[in-house]
């Protein structure tokens, strides 16, 4: 007769391993997806230290130049029915040299306005985390238009939705 051995075969001691191995990884993503989640900051946080960041400039006591764009009314979005914004706008500069370019490019910034309002909806617009949401799009979409310097800020003179 053949004999005995107590020896376990040695594709056991790999599948513990793999094993280990995989549970390992499953903690390691897990832990690290949960620290994303807990350290991101929510659009709540980031709109709130927006706005903080907007307190602050406005009471600084270095106001740039200023440029307006006069009335424009726009159709913007609505399942109920045609909505339109009335809206003016001035902008607020680094300096006089962007005074300059605004004025010469015041066609492609009221193109960008336009374009931009008139994909925001009813709801989009009607409060004020909308309202701030929107001043922050044109000021990132316009300041990319812009060569010279940038807009600081910018301010609605006029905002009416019907």
């Amino acid at each position: 007769m053949a004999e005995k051995t107590d020896q376990a075969p040695e594709g056991g001691g790999k599948k513990k391993l793999i094993m280990i191995i995989a549970i390992a990884l499953v903690v390691l993503i897990g832990g690290g997806a949960a620290a994303f989640m807990l350290m991101g900051k929510s659009e709540e946080e980031l709109a709130k230290e927006k706005a903080e960041q907007e307190a602050a400039a406005l009471a600084s006591p270095d106001v740039g130049p200023m440029v307006d764009i006069e009335s424009f009314i726009v159709n913007i979005l609505d399942e109920s029915g045609t909505r339109y914004l009335k809206a003016a706008i001035t902008l607020e500069l680094t300096d006089d040299k962007v005074a300059e370019e605004v004025s010469q490019r015041m066609p492609q910034i009221r193109d960008a306005v336009i374009m931009l309002i008139g994909n925001k909806t009813f709801s989009e617009l009607q409060d004020y985390q909308g309202k701030m949401q929107l001043r922050a799009e044109l000021t990132t979409s316009l300041n990319e238009l812009m060569s010279t310097g940038k807009i600081k800020r910018i301010y609605f003179t006029d905002f009416v939705v019907q």
